[in-house]
């Protein structure tokens, strides 16, 4: 990555990369932030764009705090904000509006422009990718395409992008661990994951296609997550569903905290040593530091001019039961569950071999089960209602 600009914090001149972050107020998105924010290799600053339509700008607040970020304030009607440093910026924007998007790349053209994207935005429900498939194309493959021809445009060819383990669909072999060459896009069960695995393609195709006639190539990482979980260290920033929780945990721990009464957990009867489904959950600030690799490998490391794909997980499975237990002792009691039959298209394991992450971009996760509860549950009880304040 070679643009870059300077800037001051008091009497010190630093070198900085621009960073944009699509989806940056999200779960995933936020956690990152923190990640770029709080890297010692390199010095970042990032430009967020949202549209707030499944996230808080509370999250920017928190952010900024545990970043130690000065005045980050927003204006009146809430859609910027910026430090007193420049180093976290917002701009409510859906990445769908090519003009307001635009808008984004021209504002800062001239104070250096941006050096990557990393790129969250998207709608991400499996469960509703079933219901309305129409939106999750146009909003997920539209946006891609929409940031796709602006960052060629503006002369911005580094992009992490956000993908998901669902693009392996069912595996043939359900316990062997998932290896990034294994076929994907053919037995996906979701219309989620075929967004997930067409965005891959576009980028597969168009890398190609900037090889082609001497144009200027693309660094591209792919980055296949497997099951997010946990919350910041600190408790001051996790995961907000609207609504009833999608994922297995935050609904775990909305038990906990009295909001519903008890898990169900969808199947007892599966081939695994206590009869319930097996993931690879990783911690949430975990996956945020693979970004941060990312980003590194990508520039001027082996993956600069390369389409990169690398699976971020653990490479450990945890059962339901398994995960249901480590809250209870995260939280001093047992979790209310009951049994309930298994749900169409649930497979009994799911795991990563991130063999590859640690070996080309020396990527590992470092924190464990217990991290991941006891995160968890310091975000839950510091804020049992999410970002909301009330």
């Amino acid at each position: 990555i070679t643009s870059s600009y300077l800037s001051t914090f008091g009497d010190n001149e630093t070198t900085m990369q621009r960073i944009l972050v699509t989806g940056g107020c999200g779960y995933i998105g936020s956690h990152t932030l923190v990640s770029l924010l709080s890297s010692t290799s390199t010095t970042y600053s990032v430009v967020v764009i949202d549209n707030l339509a499944n996230s808080s700008c509370e999250s920017l607040h928190r952010v900024a705090d545990i970043c130690s970020l000065s005045n980050f304030t927003l204006n009146a009607d809430g859609t910027a904000g910026q430090d007193s440093n420049g180093r976290l910026s917002f701009r409510k924007v859906d990445c769908c509006n090519e003009p307001a998007l635009r808008a984004v790349f021209d504002e800062f053209k001239s104070q250096g422009g941006f050096s990557a994207a990393i790129h969250f935005a998207g709608l991400k429900a499996v469960g509703e990718s079933k219901l309305i498939p129409l939106k999750y194309y146009e909003v997920n493959i539209g946006a891609t395409w929409t940031l796709l021809n602006l960052m060629e445009e503006y002369d911005c060819r580094h992009i992490v992008f956000s993908s998901s383990a669902t693009v392996y669909g069912v595996a043939k072999d359900e316990k062997a661990k998932l290896k990034e060459s294994d076929e994907v896009g053919v037995t996906i069960t979701n219309c989620y994951g075929r967004t997930k695995y067409m965005i891959e393609q576009i980028l597969t195709d168009f890398h190609v296609s900037q090889s082609l006639e001497n144009k200027k190539e693309w660094s591209i990482a792919i980055l296949r997550y497997f099951n997010p979980a946990g919350a910041h260290e600190s408790g001051k920033m996790g995961e907000d569903p609207d609504g009833v929780p999608n994922n297995l945990m935050p609904f775990v721990a909305q038990v906990a905290v009295g909001r519903r009464p008890h898990v169900t957990i969808f199947g007892n009867d599966y081939d695994t040593p206590d009869g319930t489904g097996i993931r690879d959950y990783l911690h949430v600030m975990d996956l945020a530091d693979g970004h941060v690799a990312a980003l590194r490998h990508l520039d001027g490391g082996k993956g600069n001019t390369k389409l990169n794909v690398f699976n971020l997980g653990t490479g450990t499975g945890y059962s339901v039961i398994d995960m249901i237990e480590a809250m209870g002792k995260a939280v001093g009691k047992p979790i209310p569950n009951v049994i309930g039959p298994r749900r169409p298209g649930d497979v009994t394991i799911y795991m990563a071999d991130p063999t590859r992450a640690k070996e080309e971009m020396g990527w590992e996760a470092t924190r464990n089960l217990d991290d991941m509860c006891n995160d968890l549950w310091r975000w839950q009880t510091l804020n049992p209602n999410g970002y909301l304040k009330e």
